[in-house]
């Protein structure tokens, strides 16, 4: 069972549910059709003997019939006659109908079982049942009421196999069709399940090329529709995609970092390689080991914030969310970094009070400084670099505009870029990494980053988060009510 294809599955189990289903019908009609034969049988009895109780009539005498044209039958019963017209039929659809005096003598026509039946007292409108050897019959009786006719029965008997005759025959015809329609349907439902479930053929096609060929840009192509193989071909699509730009941005960043890595180590294997060419001075060596020493320092930078920026993109634990004063976080980074004065730019800040936010303290402080020491980089001498955090609109805001270079309109999609620097004349103060890192921190939060920026007017970056206050809020009052004991 388990090597047989989906399509074979799905065809034997509807097989075997819908030969179950026919046979559980099958058992249910013919219980419903018995019990309905049989009801038909004893209306049709009660019919044929009712039908006849017209057909007899008494008249007193017979001088004014004609005999010779009338076809009916006369009987001689008191002192007249009884005539009994000719639609008086012995047998009508193997029901038979006889005439009795109320003492059981048989006057006029057919009982299969009038002997046996001699003895059983005639019940008026009431359908009996007898039991002959092994045949059941059902028993009809009606007493005449008419003028003359007083003392007189009608009595209709009818046999049960006539129920089984026509059961029968519902049998041999349900059995000589439905077997054709069972093949009918199964055939139809092996057609149909194959052809729902083409496309799944077509999706593992489809992974099996992507996979032996590594082409993660070709995509599943099974044609339109909205049921649940469309949108799994769908889903795959969207997985490839994102594999693609993964890998395509994995393959970046490695030659990225291969290049940005390769020039400090260049520097210093030269550096080396020169400063050991012929003994040098005492001061010349100490040139040459701070050389090593800021291209090392360089270095480690640039791998740890490789390191930083891996493990923000894979989610790790080495971040754990928690409650974040963010007022209290802005004014310790703004305060430290107040003293940096690099090109003597000023730094001042206007922070909202209790401003809370669920996030890593050491990334969200990491996002700030990153934005700071970016403003710094790119600012001018003597300028002025402002942060501000505030609550706007359910969102909280926190911005960092500084009167720098500012940054060209072409460039303003590329800054987010891995190792990308705008204005190559500030290349070796920093990684290329901070903009990214920032960009990567505050979707780790659930924010995003906007930048608005002017040559020679400086630049604005706003990163934007949901405000969660109130559910810090609700969270905290309901923890000092557990702790003061009320549940």
């Amino acid at each position: 069972m388990k090597n047989l294809s989906i399509r074979l599955k799905i065809t034997l189990w509807f097989s075997a549910a819908l030969i179950i289903i026919v046979s559980v019908a099958y058992v249910m009609a013919l219980a419903v059709s018995n019990q309905i034969v049989q009801k038909t049988i004893r209306d049709n009895l009660i019919e044929t003997v009712e039908d006849n109780v017209d057909e007899v009539e008494y008249f007193s005498s017979i001088d004014n019939v004609d005999l010779e044209s009338d076809v009916d039958d006369f009987l001689s019963y008191g002192d007249g006659f009884l005539e009994i017209d000719d639609d008086f039929l012995d047998e009508v659809n193997q029901v038979y109908t006889s005439l009795y005096l109320y003492d059981g003598t048989f006057l006029y026509g057919e009982n299969p079982i009038a002997t046996s039946t001699s003895e059983l007292d005639f019940s008026d409108s009431d359908v009996q049942r007898v039991t002959v050897g092994d045949t059941v019959y059902y028993v009809f009786d009606r007493m005449l009421t008419a003028d003359g006719l007083e003392g007189l029965w009608l009595r209709g008997v009818v046999s049960e196999e006539q129920g089984g005759l026509q059961m029968t025959s519902i049998s041999r015809t349900f059995l000589i069709i439905m077997p054709g329609v069972l093949i009918v349907a199964i055939l139809g439902g092996y057609l149909v399940a194959r052809r729902a479930l083409r496309p799944i053929s077509k999706i593992s096609d489809s992974v099996k090329e992507i996979e032996q060929g590594g082409d993660l840009e070709k995509r599943i192509d099974i044609g339109n529709g909205n049921d649940e193989l469309h949108r799994l071909a769908d889903d795959f699509n969207r997985m490839f995609e994102r594999l693609d730009k993964a890998f395509k941005a994995e393959r970046q960043f490695t030659s990225d970092a291969s290049h940005e890595l390769r020039t400090p180590m260049t520097v210093i294997m030269a550096q080396c390689e020169m400063t050991l060419e012929k003994e040098r001075t005492a001061e010349e060596y100490e040139d040459a080991i701070f050389l090593i020493q800021r291209q090392g320092r360089k270095m480690s930078k640039l791998i740890n914030d490789m390191l930083d920026f891996t493990r923000l993109e894979t989610k790790s634990d080495k971040y754990p969310m928690e409650t974040v004063d963010f007022s209290e976080l802005v004014t310790s980074v703004c305060g430290d970094m107040s003293l940096i004065r690099q090109h003597n730019i000023e730094l001042t800040w206007e922070v909202e009070d209790n401003v809370k936010i669920t996030g890593n303290y050491e990334l969200l402080a990491r996002l700030l400084a990153n934005l700071i020491g970016n403003a710094y980089r790119y600012g001018n001498e003597n300028g002025h670099t402002f942060v501000s955090l505030e609550r706007k609109d359910g969102n909280i805001l926190l911005s960092v505009k500084d009167d720098g270079i500012g940054i060209k309109e072409e460039d303003l999609d590329k800054i987010w870029t891995r190792f990308y620097q705008a204005d190559s004349s500030h290349s070796g103060e920093g990684s290329g990494l901070g903009l990214s890192m920032v960009q990567g921190i505050a979707e780790f939060h659930g924010g995003r980053v906007l930048v608005e920026s002017k040559i020679g007017s400086g630049s604005t970056f706003t990163c934007i988060f949901s405000d969660n206050s109130e559910k810090i809020k609700h969270k905290n009052t309901n923890k000092t009510l557990m702790e003061a004991g009320y549940n």
